[in-house]
């Protein structure tokens, strides 16, 4: 049953149509959930494109998909929704025919129940010749409402059968089932208006004479010293030895990782002998540029990625391995790193869970934190907002993963972090379902982080970069991005610069961005009252003031925050002693 709010937007979205306005103030809904609840969320976009999305009208507009039979039930407090019974094979579903528009992006959320135990059911949108766009999975419970939220960029125009697959043949009930159909020009705009939003704050002078009459007329030069946000890349050690790559990225990055360095192969390359010569230089190197670390990894889950020699260590050989291992990298670098990718690629792999138990990794957190309180405390996946059809790594097992850590003893209270690698390969990123996973992601309320943003060769390249940073940079929970990798000392897919570190294509999209993403130098004037605002992007600022008419003026610093009473800056200025003024952030 559609609420009154709903009514309102239907009625208000038909009143920007008949009235020839785009339905560019469609707004995207970020909202979204990892709990089971007992009542189903409201639909999305009143269900966008489809048919009797709340099931109003009985089964109307669905059919059964294989071998499947569908029905209407309505639960004891009065809700209506569809389900898929006598299913014989996982495919078996309902479904409904929608109409699909070759380069739109669609938003798709439902709400998804079985009858019994649990079962992971994903969306998949299946074309006249077979071709099939995978939209989303979820854990879907008995008992209680799980929230599928993802999407699909259409590359095809025509008809599309939406349905729904599961692992088991359990009955699948669904409700609130929509489709939200954008274009890309929408799709940017809901981007630039998320940037001005969370990216931005409005800073407001108040000039004073000592008298504490209005300063009117003065010159206010602001100049951006400091991006708020962290954008980085990888580096590696061939940085040490070349003043063209320092100062390549020196002069655009303010966080990075280093590619092998720090990792435990590159280490203890022979068991009990650490060298830590090359790691050491570059987070020396780091450090004197200012710029932060992201300590690239204490273990990694792979079995591929481990010193030669600790693979054929006995479970008590390799805890005490382990143990001295944690300690040497987080104490040595105890300090100097804002995060920790603890455990790399523990949803993929799973090398330490099968030698020291299913608690191995949380048991490392916890460890990890015990030795050093300040760095966020990473896991660092690959294709948890890439790829629509990994289940081991979808966004729903990467939240229940981190769940599952976090309730480790000793974990309480974890400065949790999610590090989504955003490694896509060559074709169109799927911009919805990279949208719909961060959301999932975020609704975790951890700093969430693009850790190594990677797009494969292919034609289009420079373009799909761009999108996957913008995308990044856009969503309002994403608190820092590293691009991954760049230099082109080694094979490189995705180089930012030559072997002379002039920008390559890819880098100067990047430069591009970096440019856009920043405030430019400017100088306003304050008025009459003595006042003057102007919206900057967050981040640190040199500030100039000068009076007209006298040799008055000063210089001050200036930190802009999203946290907008902040941003109040009041000046008096003292025309008897050049140079000298106060400075009060309100």
């Amino acid at each position: 049953m559609k609420s009154f709010g709903d009514i309102l937007v239907l009625m208000h979205t038909c009143i920007l149509l008949f009235s020839g306005i785009s339905i560019q103030a469609l707004t995207y809904d970020h909202s979204a959930t990892t709990e089971c609840l007992l009542e189903p969320g409201n639909v999305q976009y009143g269900g966008g494109i489809i048919d009797n999305p709340e099931f109003d009208h009985g089964i109307r507009g669905w059919a059964p998909f294989g071998q499947a039979k569908i029905e209407e039930r309505t639960a004891a407090g009065g809700n209506k929704f569809i389900v898929a019974f006598d299913r014989r094979h996982p495919s078996d579903s309902f479904s409904q025919t929608v109409q699909l528009e070759k380069g739109k992006l669609y938003a798709f959320s439902a709400w998804i129940q079985t009858s019994g135990g649990s079962d992971t059911v994903g969306v998949v949108f299946k074309s006249p010749r077979g071709q099939l766009l995978h939209g989303g999975l979820v854990i879907a419970e008995h008992g209680c409402w799980s929230m599928l939220k993802g999407g699909i960029v259409a590359d095809f125009s025509g008809p599309a059968e939406m349905t729904f697959q599961s692992k088991n043949t359990a009955e699948i009930w669904g409700d609130n089932i929509s489709l939200q159909p954008f274009t890309k020009k929408q799709w940017k705009s809901h981007q630039d208006k998320t940037i001005e939003k969370v990216r931005k704050s409005k800073v407001k002078f108040h000039l004073r004479h000592r008298n504490d009459t209005a300063v009117s007329d003065a010159r206010i030069t602001i100049k951006q010293i400091k991006s708020a946000f962290p954008l980085g890349c990888e580096i590696n050690q061939n940085i040490l030895n070349s003043t063209g790559y320092q100062n390549w990225f020196t002069s655009r990055f303010t966080v990075t990782a280093f590619g092998n360095e720090m990792k435990w192969y590159s280490t203890e390359k022979i068991q009990g002998q650490e060298n830590y010569t090359i790691a050491d230089a570059m987070v020396e190197f780091v450090e004197q540029s200012d710029i932060s670390i992201r300590g690239h990894n204490i273990f990694w889950d792979d079995p591929v990625y481990q010193p030669d020699w600790v693979p054929g260590l006995s479970r008590e050989e390799l805890q005490k391995a382990a143990e001295k291992r944690m300690e040497s990298v987080v104490l040595r670098y105890k300090g100097k790193l804002i995060a920790w990718d603890v455990v790399n690629e523990n949803l993929h792999f799973s090398f330490f869970e099968n030698k020291l138990g299913e608690n191995a990794s949380a048991a490392f957190y916890a460890r990890a934190h015990q030795l050093d309180q300040n760095p966020v405390m990473f896991m660092n996946e690959y294709n948890t907002i890439e790829n629509s059809e990994d289940e081991a790594a979808s966004p729903v097992n990467y939240v229940k993963k981190l769940k599952s850590i976090l309730s480790y003893p000793g974990n309480e209270g974890l400065p949790a972090g999610i590090g989504a690698q955003s490694r896509f390969g060559p074709g169109q990123p799927n911009l919805p379902y990279m949208r719909a996973a961060m959301d999932i992601l975020a609704s975790m309320n951890f700093p969430l982080w693009l850790t190594e943003v990677f797009v494969d060769e292919g034609q289009d390249q420079i373009q799909y970069l761009e999108e996957v940073l913008r995308e990044g940079f856009s969503h309002p929970a994403v608190q820092g991005m590293v691009i991954w990798p760049t230099s082109p000392f080694s094979k490189c897919k995705m180089c930012l610069t030559d072997i002379h570190f002039q920008n390559t294509p890819n880098g100067d999209v990047v430069d591009k961005l970096i440019d856009e993403w920043s405030s430019k130098a400017m100088e306003v004037a304050s008025n009459h009252e003595g006042s003057s605002e102007t919206l900057l992007f967050l981040g640190d600022y040199e500030v100039t003031v000068m009076v007209p008419g006298v040799k008055s003026s000063m210089t001050f610093d200036l930190k802009v925050t999203n946290d907008s009473s902040e941003n109040f800056i009041h000046v008096q200025m003292d025309e008897l002693v050049p140079n000298i003024c106060n400075v009060e952030v309100m």
